[in-house]
């Protein structure tokens, strides 16, 4: 429930983008604000920090303290005065991404050792099993009722999961107290502010401007200090050996790489299913392809391709435990590749963008899945959120720079002489998705885990014995040794 209120939220705004800009007296760019940047931003920003204090601190409890923050935010977003009062308590609902990793951990730490598996997959599924729902529910609210709607409808799912969790999710059993890195949080959520600030701005203010190479710039500057002050720091909000070690990097690349095709297609497929409608006629003469669609029918035609992402996420563990713990990773982005590819040279009808989107979606929905159940293996519990907090971030910055880079395919190969994009820039914004996920699938083989005697773990055996960590020691000698997990505990 937790999750899904949040992956709801996350998508069910996108149709509300004119609707905002019309009734709240905005500009594109203010509406857009409204609806992704605000919260994309605060999310990168608060994400790590709040996974951290689950870590230190119980995950039970700072969940309840997210979903009442969350709950506070979205009360504000439906009484929005205006639209700088909704861009601000859009920022607060960025609490939200932090649901992900504090549930991956209780899930980690209340199911039994076989059970984990399906627990991860069904609940990481749901993130991209619900998107297309959202965008379809929000479709349906957007024309029939007021936006106001939408923030009502959810905060009603916000009280229900507090009521659910505050009575049957237990609390942490292990924690690792520590003080929090200030410092370190406000480092890596300056970087990630001036990378998703420059994505963001990049297409109104020129991806060559000064401002925006500046930002590009401050990013790495920012990163690398972030990088330097860990290394150096008793406690830190990421461990940089943990980070460093190639099993969790390729992890977190392989869902960066999966955070920008799930984008691409959550950019491409809506705007090709509603061209040429909304447009006038002079410019809607121009368009020979497209299907017309309203908001609602765009939905639609994603829908098969969310719902049946679900129970591919699902199955997922069978896979794992048959073949390894990397294989529904790499599988899932070579099927969303395959599904790219096939969709880049056939949408020409409707059955065909439905039925390879379907492709896509089961594809992402099995490496989703296959992310929370890798670090798992990987990780100690005093550790799990901030990691899994960490690749949600990876995903999330991913998904950022998707929409940018499938927008930019698009404008760039727009119809001679206007800014509407042609049919060859579909075909091209696809197969930039297509080695997106191909490259995504590339990394996910560089991955490995370990079983308990330390080596490396490929088979049914070994992927479902319980999750030891990598002891860095064995790879590092002369390195202190990671915190290990107490005896007895499952």
């Amino acid at each position: 429930m937790a999750v899904l209120s949040y992956a709801l939220m996350q998508t069910m705004l996108v149709p509300s983008i004119g609707v905002l800009q019309k009734q709240l007296h905005t500009t594109p760019v203010g509406a857009s604000w409204a609806v992704l940047s605000s919260t994309l931003l605060a999310s990168a920003v608060l994400t790590p920090l709040i996974s951290r204090l689950g870590d230190s601190h119980g995950k039970r409890r700072v969940l309840i303290a997210v979903l009442l923050v969350y709950l506070a935010g979205t009360v504000g977003c439906a009484a929005a005065w205006n639209i700088g009062a909704l861009i601000g308590f859009r920022a607060v609902q960025g609490v939200a991404l932090s649901i992900l990793p504090l549930s991956f951990g209780l899930l980690r730490e209340s199911l039994p050792p076989q059970r984990i598996a399906f627990g991860l997959g069904l609940t990481s599924g749901l993130v991209a099993g619900a998107s297309g729902v959202g965008l379809l529910a929000g479709g349906l609210i957007v024309d029939h009722t007021s936006w106001r709607w939408l923030f009502i409808a959810g905060g009603a799912l916000i009280v229900a999961t507090l009521l659910l969790t505050l009575r049957t999710v237990p609390e942490s059993p292990e924690t690792s107290r520590a003080p929090l890195d200030i410092p370190g949080a406000a480092l890596l959520g300056l970087s990630l502010v001036a990378v998703l600030l420059g994505l963001t701005e990049g297409p109104s203010w020129g991806w060559d401007s000064a401002a925006v190479l500046g930002l590009f710039a401050a990013c790495v500057v920012l990163f690398v200090l972030f990088v330097l002050y860990e290394r150096s720091c008793a406690h830190p909000l990421v461990d940089i050996r943990l980070l460093a070690h190639r099993p969790i990097l390729m992890t977190h690349l392989a869902a960066f790489m999966l955070g920008a095709n799930q984008f691409i297609f959550y950019v491409l497929v809506p705007k090709l299913a509603e061209l040429p409608n909304g447009l006038p006629p002079d410019a809607a003469r121009l368009v020979t392809y497209g299907f017309g669609a309203s908001v609602t029918g765009a939905g639609l035609i994603m829908l098969p391709g969310t719902l049946l992402g679900l129970p591919a996420s699902s199955t997922a563990s069978r896979v794992e435990r048959r073949f390894g713990p990397r294989t529904p990773l790499v599988l899932g982005l070579l099927v969303s590749a395959a599904g790219s590819v096939l969709m880049a040279f056939l949408h020409a009808a409707v059955w065909q963008v439905v039925v390879f989107y379907i492709v896509v979606a089961v594809g992402a929905g099995f490496a989703m899945a296959a992310l929370p159940k890798l670090i798992h293996n990987i990780t100690t519990p005093t550790q799990n959120a901030t990691a899994n907090g960490i690749n949600t971030v990876a995903r999330t910055v991913g998904g950022a720079v998707g929409s940018q880079l499938g927008t930019a395919v698009l404008t760039t190969w727009a119809i001679d002489g206007t800014t509407l994009p042609s049919a060859q820039g579909f075909t091209i914004a696809f197969g930039v998705g297509a080695v997106v996920a191909g490259a995504g699938a590339l990394l996910a083989l560089w991955t490995h885990t370990r079983d308990t005697s330390g080596t490396t773990g490929t088979g049914a055996d070994k992927a479902s014995a319980p999750a030891v960590p990598v002891d860095l020691d064995q790879l590092e000698p002369g390195r202190p040794a990671m915190p290990q997990r107490s005896a007895g505990t499952g």
